[in-house]
């Protein structure tokens, strides 16, 4: 009886064990993406038609879900605005509310400009990488790029982004949106 006990016992530990090891891999998925934000993420890409897994991609980013992050240039916020993006953002809005870049620090406006954007560069280039290029290092920059055979043979879409920081950076947010598309999309 003792021997079947300690068998059973010992099935059971490594029943556990084997399960502890499958959802490990989850939690630590999970901890690596988490979900924060949620409803100003889901009503921002409601509005815009951006994958919210790509709004969660460039705010994990950005500033890995610090609401009070300034860069060394003075972006702000979660998702990094500049003050002339936000400028610029906030007049292809019309956004008439008394919203000013010192709020670029609250989530959900800072959620609702960086998305917008995001869906602004993405309607002019058409592909995500580009526009993840251009949310970072401007439309100037990846206009230019985009003139060059060397960087774009169509002219439309990046073949090779010649900044180095740049290049990373849009690595870096393509790696997190697959990451967070393939953790969570079947969950839905």
């Amino acid at each position: 009886m003792r021997k079947k006990l300690g068998s059973f016992l010992l099935i059971l530990f490594l029943g556990a064990v084997v399960i502890g090891i499958c959802n490990a891999e989850n939690i630590c998925k999970k901890y690596i993406y988490p979900i924060k934000y949620g409803n100003y993420v889901e009503k921002a890409a409601y509005e815009t038609g951006i994958d919210k897994y790509l709004i969660y991609a460039v705010i994990k980013t950005e500033s890995n879900f610090e609401s009070n992050a300034e860069s060394d240039v003075g972006a702000r916020g979660l998702m990094q605005l500049m003050e002339d993006a936000f400028d610029w953002v906030k007049f292809r809005m019309e956004d008439e509310r008394d919203v000013s870049y010192d709020d670029m620090y609250t989530p959900e406006y800072n959620i609702e400009y960086g998305s917008f954007l995001i869906m602004l560069l993405y309607e002019e280039y058409g592909d995500v990488e580009t526009a993840v290029a251009a949310y970072h290092s401007g439309r100037g920059s990846v206009n230019d790029w985009l003139k060059d055979k060397a960087y774009s043979s169509d002219g439309k879409t990046l073949d090779k982004i010649p900044s180095s920081t740049t290049a990373h950076y849009v690595s870096k947010v393509m790696k997190a949106y697959e990451g967070y598309t393939n953790l969570y999309e079947n969950d839905e």
